[in-house]
């Protein structure tokens, strides 16, 4: 299965394939079918292994829709998590760089493209029109319930992120396996990071409390890395696996539950 990440290269955002992913994603995900996902994920039990192995398996995936790059997963996470070991940065921020994309893992076990990859936001309030394809959410039945339709929907003002169901995907899954072992700037890169209406043009910062306002500055930070460290020029596994797997040892146990 090859799914369809959310591009920031605008110039190609009007490729059928993409337009297509977007509208399924945007009338699919809604606040009922994001809340299942979560619960059902939430329980870890869909398979155990270690860190480098689930990294490994990222090589069965290729996103052919990134205009950026033809390389696999496990490549991108190389690369991101390399970009950043140059600069000198935290080994845990080095490590959130190897398995930021590590959710999509999802794909293996069976879940749709929609339910994987692309960019995510807030549900159970109206949605924003700075969201990539906004105009696709004509569809979403959650326009039906009159509580989602203002800003704050059914939250208050200020509630803070945690308190946000966002739609479902690799994100949200991936902190979910993370939460135990990483500190909380790295929980919040690998939750939020494709949460572009708010890190990239400021929406729903009306939902957010102080430490969301605080910790985004991370997830800003990690976005940099991410999109730009791609170049054609693969890394090699086999000479950066004794790296990262004593940085891997330092943080998780030898089995995670995923």
């Amino acid at each position: 299965m090859k799914p369809v990440a959310g591009l920031r290269n605008h110039d190609d955002m009007q490729r059928d394939s993409v337009r297509d992913f977007y509208r399924l994603n945007h009338r699919c995900q809604t606040y009922e079918f994001a809340c299942a996902k979560k619960q059902e994920y939430g329980r870890l039990n869909h398979a155990s292994m270690g860190v480098w192995r689930a990294c490994e398996k990222l090589d069965e995936l290729v996103d052919d829709s990134d205009p950026d790059t033809e390389l696999s997963q496990m490549q991108h996470l190389l690369q991101t998590a390399e970009a950043i070991r140059r600069d000198g940065r935290q080994d845990w921020f080095i490590l959130t760089g190897l398995i930021h994309d590590l959710g999509k893992l999802l794909c293996l076990f069976d879940e749709p493209q929609w339910a994987v990859v692309g960019d995510t936001f807030p549900l159970g309030c109206a949605f924003s029109d700075k969201i990539i394809y906004s105009e696709f959410f004509d569809a979403n039945p959650d326009l039906n319930l009159p509580e989602f339709q203002s800003a704050v929907g059914c939250y208050k003002k200020g509630i803070g992120l945690d308190k946000i169901v966002m739609s479902w995907g690799h994100d949200e899954y991936m902190y979910q396996v993370c939460k135990p072992y990483l500190p909380v700037e790295a929980l919040y890169m690998i939750r939020y990071h494709s949460f572009y209406a708010a890190h990239q043009d400021g929406e729903y910062a009306y939902l957010m409390d102080d430490q969301d306002k605080t910790m985004f500055r991370s997830v800003c930070d990690l976005r940099s890395y991410d999109l730009y460290s791609k170049v054609e020029d693969p890394p090699d596994a086999g000479v950066l696996k004794p790296y990262y797997c004593a940085l891997i040892e330092k943080y998780f146990p030898v089995t995670v539950s995923f």
